[in-house]
């Protein structure tokens, strides 16, 4: 005779958490039953971290992974959450209020889109990304914060890595006509920064030579902005393309039973070019 095993209970479906939850949970954190590491955090305190996060998501999207991103994304929403608790606190906004002041921003900044209840809907729709980037810069001057500032390049954070400022002013200054007539012009330009870094270099100055590496580097971002690419995002792959070689340079030398320390500059240089050549040859550098 057959027994019939009882069939296992299936277990209650996971509820998904809400922007509510992840409020109340940031709230629990910092009051005063909650994590001490968590209660002494202050917008000081966390500007490192929201950089950092930041910078782990722009990884995430190279790489190409989603549940990478997904999680990198969270990490920095993490920061915005915590922020907001913090100047609600303070009794200054919440959370709420900084998601209806964004909103309010897309909608003012895309009048092409959002059209008012009564607004001129025969206004010209911008054509394309190019001339919706200039309704939006002009919009934006016309803002209470930026209508304050006395010189146009007011209002660009100092914390930005210095190649991406370095692009926005040039990219800001170039709408009042400040700006090279061509690349040709750019890169004439870049051969001239050359010319002055090493006339500075056989001068044996270290503050001259810095100066004319800050006008070649400086140049140097202006000629990838007229080649429609970024700087920043070029060094950061290149810092990205160096650490992978280098492993594999590493891990050829273990497999020889070698060490970096215990290797001539000749030998790490051979299987460097190996490993160059073989990534360009499978397009994964």
């Amino acid at each position: 005779m057959k027994t019939t095993q009882n069939p296992t209970p299936c277990k209650p479906a996971r509820k998904r958490r809400t922007v509510t939850d992840l409020l109340n949970i940031m709230a629990r954190l910092r009051g005063p039953s909650g994590c001490p590491w968590d209660k002494e955090q202050t917008e000081q305190t966390l500007k490192k971290y929201l950089i950092e996060e930041a910078y782990e998501a722009l990884e995430a999207i190279e790489t190409g992974s989603s549940e990478t991103l997904k999680e990198e994304m969270g990490d920095l929403l993490l920061q915005i959450v915590f922020l907001s608790r913090i100047a609600e606190e303070k009794g200054a906004f919440d959370f709420s209020e900084v998601v209806h002041a964004l909103a309010e921003k897309l909608i003012r900044r895309h009048p092409h889109v959002f059209t008012p209840i009564g607004g001129d809907r025969n206004r010209v729709k911008p054509r394309n990304a190019l001339e919706v980037a200039e309704v939006w810069g002009t919009i934006k001057e016309m803002e209470g914060k930026y209508a304050k500032r006395v010189s146009l390049l007011d209002g660009l954070p100092l914390a930005l890595p210095s190649l991406e400022r370095a692009r926005r002013m040039s990219q800001r200054v170039s709408r009042v006509g400040f700006d090279w007539p061509s690349i040709e012009a750019v890169w004439k330009k870049v051969e001239e920064e050359l010319s002055e870094i090493k006339e500075a270099n056989r001068g044996r100055s270290r503050k001259a030579v810095e100066e004319e590496l800050g006008d070649l580097l400086f140049t140097l971002v202006n000629w990838a902005r007229f080649k429609g690419l970024s700087a920043e995002e070029a060094l950061r792959k290149a810092n990205r393309r160096f650490a992978k070689r280098f492993a594999r340079v590493e891990l050829e030398l273990g497999r020889r039973g070698k060490t970096l320390e215990g290797s001539t500059l000749e030998e790490m240089d051979c299987i460097w070019n190996k490993v160059k050549k073989t990534k360009k040859l499978t397009k994964d550098s």
